[in-house]
């Protein structure tokens, strides 16, 4: 059964405003763009155009709606508040119209993903190759995003869904799947380490070459928390953005890295790389989430790719493989 719900119009003061979706699309686009110039030149309108569709729209509602900063145009907290219901109101549509094309078959379509370097591997491997082979007109969007990003990408709608490593307490955040994916150590074979028998504390590790992801990162973010509360200075060799670039820091013997076992699964069984579990309860119980926007209604293209990740990505399908082999 399909239902189109009519959009809601915006009650400012008990005065009922239908609000001019141009207006609102040029507003969108100067706070995305940073210029009213820019916005225009995007539009293909003349700015003078553009500014007055801003000075209508801000005189309809009585307040300013985007002011100069620093670094360009920014959006007052009305023009968020419009902005929100702009971009609501989009995806109210988006929705309704995917409803009424699934009744001809899943045929077309987009999914945009924001997805960590961690989880590309998994990703890439078998999930979205068959997704993409069973609906070959929807079109897939990956953008490779840390943790921060990517909660941005899904507030500021510019992503459908989102898999993230260790996510901050967000209420925008609608968690769909969560798995138990510890922050372990990884380190080269016969690295002294692997003698100590015993989940590592960071003070052992702090003894030994590092490498560390960057601050953006739900990784390094994790390590950063613990090494404040065991009041460990963790100093790195090398400091990248890159998870190939750790791996190969570890499987060339320079020194060890923090990188969860889903990530290094296939290092580890050729036994290029070794894994130890660290002490720390937040590295032990770091978790993995696929999330959407709260509140954004979705497509039928990416409810079909959510419930396709959900069963086919080895992260999201069970905790770590080592935690669940210590129950066997």
């Amino acid at each position: 059964m399909i239902r189109v719900l009519p959009l809601p119009p915006l009650l400012l003061a008990g005065t009922v405003f239908m609000l001019n979706p141009k207006a609102l699309t040029a507003l969108n686009e100067i706070i995305r763009r940073g210029s009213l110039r820019r916005a225009a030149r995007h539009l293909n309108l003349d700015p003078s155009a553009v500014s007055r569709q801003i000075k209508q729209l801000e005189e309809e509602v009585g307040v300013a709606l985007c002011e100069r900063s620093e670094t360009g145009m920014r959006a007052t907290q009305a023009g968020v508040l419009l902005l929100d219901h702009f971009h609501r109101q989009q995806a109210a549509e988006a929705a309704a119209l995917s409803q009424l094309s699934a009744l001809q078959g899943l045929r077309s379509g987009e999914v945009r993903i924001a997805v960590g370097e961690g989880f590309i591997a998994d990703l890439i491997s078998l999930p979205l190759q068959s997704f993409m082979a069973r609906h070959p007109g929807i079109e897939v969007v990956v953008r490779m995003a840390g943790v921060n990003e990517a909660t941005e990408l899904l507030r500021d709608f510019e992503v459908d869904i989102a898999l993230l490593y260790a996510p901050p307490v967000d209420p925008i955040l609608c968690c769909h799947v969560e798995t138990c994916q510890p922050l372990d150590l990884i380190v080269p074979p016969s690295h002294p380490l692997l003698e100590i028998g015993k989940p590592l504390t960071l003070a052992q590790v702090a003894d030994y070459p590092l490498a560390l992801i960057d601050e953006c990162t739900g990784m390094r973010q994790m390590v950063n928390q613990a090494a404040q509360q065991e009041r460990v200075a963790l100093r790195a060799q090398l400091r990248t953005n890159s998870v190939s670039v750790l791996k190969n820091f570890v499987r060339s013997g320079i020194g060890v890295t923090f990188m969860p076992e889903l990530s290094v699964v296939e290092e580890l069984k050729r036994g290029d790389i070794c894994l130890l579990p660290m002490q720390h309860p937040a590295l032990a119980a770091t978790r993995a989430q696929i999330c959407t926007r709260s509140g954004r209604e979705m497509t039928v293209a990416v409810e079909a790719c959510l419930a396709h990740l959900q069963k086919g990505l080895r992260f999201f399908t069970a905790d770590a493989p080592r935690l669940l082999s210590a129950f066997h």
